[in-house]
């Protein structure tokens, strides 16, 4: 069950009832987390930088990448956190409403580690955000 006792998750999500349902799929998870949100890419960044209020940010273990993003788009996120060496090891996966194949491509070529749909059902919103985590902190070896 995974190789640490808590995981780091840092959601980049501007949907409050996005983030709502991925923080009671966590609390339902048999993974220890502690889901971090930011509501936009500066915020983000400013996190992941430990700038301003996240002086005391955790480096996250995961991070969960919404596309449709105020300000900075996540594909211009996702370019920034694959442009840092600081950051470029840790999982990003896109968990956006977009299917659209031009979305996926283009999160690929900037380095996403996968691309999750966004279900509209909530056990399958659920069911997605478990088989991410039993995925990244049960089978996959992540970076120490």
């Amino acid at each position: 069950m995974g190789n640490k006792a808590m995981y780091d998750v840092l959601l980049i999500e501007d949907d409050p009832g996005d983030a709502g349902l991925v923080r009671i799929a966590m609390r339902r998870s048999h993974y220890s987390c502690r889901l971090h949100h930011v509501a936009d890419g500066g915020e983000a960044m400013a996190f992941l930088r430990r700038h301003g209020s996240h002086e005391q940010a955790p480096r996250p273990d995961l991070i969960l990448l919404d596309l449709n993003l105020p300000g900075r788009s996540g594909h211009e996120v996702l370019e920034e956190i694959r442009g840092d060496s600081l950051f470029r090891a840790i999982p990003v996966v896109i968990l956006s409403t977009s299917g659209a194949d031009r979305d996926i491509k283009k999160a690929y070529s900037l380095g996403a580690s996968s691309y999750v749909a966004k279900p509209m059902d909530v056990e399958a919103f659920t069911a997605a955000i478990h088989s991410i985590e039993d995925f990244w902190f049960g089978t996959a070896q992540l970076p120490a």
